[in-house]
């Protein structure tokens, strides 16, 4: 018999057969999650050409959508880029209308800016996504709650753990 530990950390106990499929189950899922990684990977490069924005730019886009406002050194960091590159990446995505530096007024340092998504050119970002979210959706339907949100747990578990492994290598 093998001990797997299950989501709630509560070890799976097994006999060798069923520790066999298990190991199957779980190679299946991490190879999925490595085309899974490679299709958005794909996607994206595919929507910033699209919108003519350089992948590593649009990355960057794509953590200010989410965390901003943001400072230029807090955005290098979630994005692993030095400080000397973004300066780089906020003058194109500033050119293009992406984005918007602001000086932060509660900021010591009076150099200090946040960096913010404008929000006209968001929506053209939305219609690149809608047939991939419209997939989503559709899959999404075929669960039911609980079910949803094991989906959701092992996804935000599996997030933390690929920043771990991130940092970990930075």
């Amino acid at each position: 018999m093998s001990s797997v530990a299950s989501s709630d950390g509560v070890p799976y106990v097994a006999g060798r057969a069923d520790a066999r499929q298990r190991r199957r189950l779980t190679t299946a899922i991490k190879e999925s999650m490595r085309d899974l990684g490679n299709q958005l990977t794909l996607l994206n490069h595919h929507v910033g050409s699209r919108l003519e924005i350089k992948d590593i730019d649009f990355d960057c886009l794509e953590v200010i959508n989410r965390y901003g406002p943001i400072s230029p050194s807090t955005l290098a960091r979630r994005a692993g880029l030095h400080p000397a590159t973004m300066t780089g990446v906020l003058d194109r995505l500033e050119r293009g209308g992406w984005i918007t530096r602001d000086r932060d007024p509660q900021a010591v340092d009076r150099r200090a800016v946040t960096v913010r998504a404008t929000r006209d050119r968001v929506g053209e970002v939305f219609h690149l996504y809608a047939g991939m979210n419209a997939s989503m959706d559709q899959i999404c339907d075929r669960y039911d709650d609980a079910e949803l949100q094991v989906l959701a747990d092992f996804l935000q578990r599996t997030t933390r753990a690929g920043r771990a492994a991130t940092d970990d290598l930075a």
